[in-house]
């Protein structure tokens, strides 16, 4: 039989030719030529100018536009399809708060910052704060990749924030892509779109009585620093890590990336420090509320539990396992950051250069971790519980 190493290199080549022959296959014609495309949905035509980035055997279309939402065409829902002499051109700073001036109702305004754009019907103070919060995010985000040996990139497309002044109205938006979980979601990074949603935090059931919100950029602070509020922090910071990532060339949008590894980036960043004067300093701190979580969890732990982490996505998805996949991928992501950071780069680097739309088996993903981080699974869970044992 081939050694472990031997099985892991033959693993590791198989799988970089893949997501090389994807890369050909697809992105083979030039990216920057423009389309007008005509779509039929619900009985109502709209067109969609952009960049053509992936065409089915099946006559399917996934289009990004100049605002960077992806359109996702189905064949029967392709009316007309019409080249354009333009260049793709993504739209600047000023160009998208116009553009989201035009498609937020009445009352919204622009706050800019050097990589965000945040439309916004609450204060302006709340506004800055969180553009001041999604700034440090953005320059810790990016140097601690770069100091690791993580290529990154400048996002294409300005940072788009939408805050809106009370639950209510979040709710009316976000209600398309979420449903009946704007009951109990207060924030999101929405794949298609590329923007994270959220409102007022400072009036949250729970922070500051819901009593009392933040006019002014001390009171913010001081309504967010509070014990209670250290999870409605956790949340603006772990979506606005999502796009970030998904912007700045560690993930790509609706490509196949490990729930584990997309949440459990977003996780390790999601740390608040709460005697931190504007909310936030940490990365990669100890996550006190996930770490609890798993040490329950590990009483009754099943033995392929990191197997089915590793393998599907499937755990995230159920209501009754979620929070304990959670747990789990932040103690997992947290153990490898640590203790094994250039394969972990070296991972994420194979997973960045996947094409959107084509999906693994749960072998293939278990091989592709395989190649990387070595074959013997059960070493590597026991190295890991050993390890979450001494974290405090």
């Amino acid at each position: 039989m081939p050694s472990s190493r031997v099985l892991c290199d033959a693993v590791r080549r198989r799988f970089l030719a893949v997501v090389l022959l994807s890369l050909v296959s697809l992105f083979a014609a030039p990216l920057a030529a423009v389309e007008q495309v005509t779509i039929r949905r619900e009985k109502t035509e709209q067109s969609v100018s952009g960049n053509v980035l992936v065409e089915a055997e099946d006559g399917g279309l996934l289009l990004i536009a100049p605002d960077g939402i992806l359109w996702a065409v189905q064949p029967d829902e392709l009316v007309e399809r019409k080249a354009d002499d333009a260049l793709f051109e993504p739209l600047d700073s000023k160009k998208m708060g116009q553009s989201l001036l035009d498609e937020l109702p009445k009352g919204f305004k622009i706050h800019s910052t050097v990589h965000y754009v945040i439309g916004y019907n609450t204060s302006l103070d709340y506004a800055k704060w969180c553009g001041g919060l999604y700034e440090r995010l953005y320059s810790g985000f990016r140097n601690y990749w770069s100091t690791r040996g993580l290529e990154l990139h400048d996002p294409e497309f300005p940072l788009v924030a939408i805050v809106f002044g009370d639950k209510k109205s979040y709710a009316q938006y976000a209600a398309p892509e979420l449903g009946t979980a704007t009951d109990s979601i207060i924030g999101y990074y929405s794949l298609r779109t590329n923007r994270v949603v959220m409102y007022d935090l400072t009036g949250v059931d729970g922070v500051a009585g819901g009593r009392l919100r933040g006019t002014s950029a001390a009171r913010i602070n001081q309504i967010l620093a509070q014990p209670e509020a250290e999870r409605t922090v956790a949340t603006i910071v772990h979506e606005a890590t999502h796009q970030i990532a998904f912007n700045c060339g560690v993930h790509k949008r609706y490509a196949d990336i490990p729930l584990w590894v997309s949440e459990g980036v977003a996780v390790y960043f999601e740390t608040p420090d709460l005697k931190a004067s504007r909310g936030w300093r940490t990365i990669g701190g100890v996550n006190q509320v996930r770490l609890e979580r798993f040490r329950r969890y590990q009483r009754s732990r099943p033995e392929n539990s990191l197997v089915s982490l590793l393998a599907e996505d499937g755990r995230f998805r159920d209501a009754a396992l979620a929070e304990d996949a959670y747990a789990e991928t932040w103690a997992l992501n947290y153990f490898l950051m640590r203790r094994k950071p250039e394969l972990y780069v070296q991972y994420l680097q194979a997973l960045s250069e996947k094409e959107p739309l084509l999906y693994d088996s749960p072998q293939e993903r278990l091989e592709q971790f395989q190649a990387v981080f070595g074959s013997e699974l059960e070493e590597l869970d026991a190295e890991f519980l050993r390890y979450m044992r001494n974290v405090r």
